[in-house]
């Protein structure tokens, strides 16, 4: 146990080195200054900021991060849905699913060499835009090495994650997202401290008996925050934790003098079995568009500029304050957001969760469920069960990653604050908790099955 947790700590410390290292391609101290100012002037930049770890601020080699390997998990695996080869390979065990991984890993490199080249174009534009000369003297030799550097930085965070899922310690991309999410937190908490100590405009009387050294404004915004976020981390960690338990009744059987079964056990069915992941892919699909419009953008090409507007004003997390669009614009982002969160919970609950396979291995070890017939109708119960249960987990999970969204607006016109950031912080909080608490699940798991002969 101290070894694979040795061996995870380790590979997060390596992962956070990685995310300082700059690309090859400007003198990188004036180069981070000219893209924190790019970073800092859109939402979405900041979003992807905070999924990186930082490594979009410090442009570095791991910037591209696992974006790519998202992207082609999500395609292998439907991949797998729509072709009947490919399900079958699926369902062939092991070996089977070993193949389908190492297709997923193919893909990625393609993937993470387009995305490499975009961000690159993207930024070379806007930074050439703003009359800067940062990268203007960049050679083609120099662009190359920088985009195989990127590709490669996300290759190795791709085996990185792998790495980590093999201790049996959590999900390793989910994990070195998770990293990357608390990385950021002392700077989000640092800021938060300067303004809520800055008395420019005065301090916090306590009942006219005296007076307390902090912003008024800021001390009612924080503490507010402070409670919602206790409320919404309690329902996270309910939702999280809420399981049907089914009671598995198995039969006996003698054989000689022996007889073994007429136990009875339980199969318990969590309400969100997909943990973390929904919101994961959600963010991923919903970054493509807004990411293809910055891209159209960047090419000043005016054929392009109304379609880029619209992708970049739609699927842009929308900032009170700073949104240009309508109300009804501006709903856009956090209605599809809701659906993706939906459409993949159930998505992959369907390949965690195989009802077919988990029927099928009942009634071969001699189980049945209370008063379910084995077999066919096994597995059309489990189905049923898990669909109501995933209706309700779903439509949750949605609710609470739409909620900052809705508190930005509420804090913008009812307090006037802006540019809160709170869609960042409300997915990240999300994240985090979903992780931390997978990853105990399954630490207690194998630290029960370790020490299980000593109880």
């Amino acid at each position: 146990m101290q070894k694979r947790l040795y061996i995870l700590l380790g590979i997060i410390v390596a992962y956070r080195l990685m995310a300082h290292i700059p690309v090859p391609l400007a003198e990188p101290t004036q180069l981070k200054q000219v893209i924190n100012s790019v970073v800092n002037s859109s939402d979405f930049g900041g979003f992807l900021n905070l999924l990186s770890g930082g490594a979009l601020a410090s442009f570095s080699i791991v910037l591209v991060g696992m974006s790519p390997f998202i992207t082609a998990s999500i395609i292998s695996q439907l991949l797998t849905k729509a072709i009947p080869k490919l399900e079958e390979l699926h369902k062939d065990g092991e070996s089977g699913r070993r193949k389908i991984n190492q297709w997923t890993r193919v893909i990625t490199i393609p993937l993470a060499i387009v995305q490499s080249i975009a961000f690159i174009y993207i930024l070379r534009q806007t930074v050439l835009s703003g009359n800067t000369t940062v990268l203007a003297s960049s050679t083609p030799l120099e662009w190359v090495v920088a985009v195989t550097a990127m590709t490669a930085g996300s290759v190795l965070l791709m085996w990185l994650g792998e790495l980590m899922t093999e201790q049996g310690i959590g999900n390793g991309i989910s994990l070195i997202i998770f990293a990357g999410i608390i990385s950021q937190l002392p700077t989000t908490l640092a800021s938060l401290g300067s303004a809520l100590f800055s008395t420019a405009n005065g301090s916090l009387s306590v009942f006219g008996w005296f007076t307390l050294p902090v912003n008024p404004l800021m001390f009612w915004v924080v503490l507010g925050l402070a409670a919602v976020s206790l409320a919404v981390l309690y329902i996270l960690v309910k939702v999280n934790e809420a399981q049907r338990v089914l009671t598995v009744n198995y039969a006996k059987r003698v054989q000689g003098n022996s007889s073994y079964g007429g136990i009875k056990s339980i199969l318990p069915v969590k309400l969100i079995a997909a943990g973390v992941i929904p919101v994961i892919f959600a963010v991923a699909f919903l970054s493509l568009p807004a990411f293809l419009g910055q891209v159209l953008k960047a090419t000043n090409n005016p054929a392009y500029h109304t379609l880029a507007s619209n992708l970049i004003l739609w699927f842009q997390a929308p900032v009170p304050g700073s949104f240009t669009g309508t109300a009804l614009e501006a709903m856009i982002y956090p209605a599809a957001y809701f659906v993706l969160v939906i459409v993949f919970t159930y998505f992959y609950t369907g390949i965690v969760f195989n009802a077919n396979e988990i029927a099928e291995n009942l009634q071969k070890q001699g189980g049945f469920i209370d008063g379910v017939r084995p077999g066919k109708t096994t597995e059309e119960y489990l189905t049923r069960t898990v669909n109501r249960l995933i209706l309700f987990g779903s439509i949750v999970l949605g609710i609470i990653a739409i909620m900052p969204f809705a508190a930005e607006f509420l804090l913008y016109n009812v307090a006037g604050i802006s540019n809160t950031k709170l869609s960042i912080g409300g997915t990240g909080l999300l994240i985090v908790v979903s992780v931390a608490l997978e990853a105990l699940r399954q630490l207690n798991s194998r630290a029960l099955m370790v020490t299980y002969d000593d109880y």
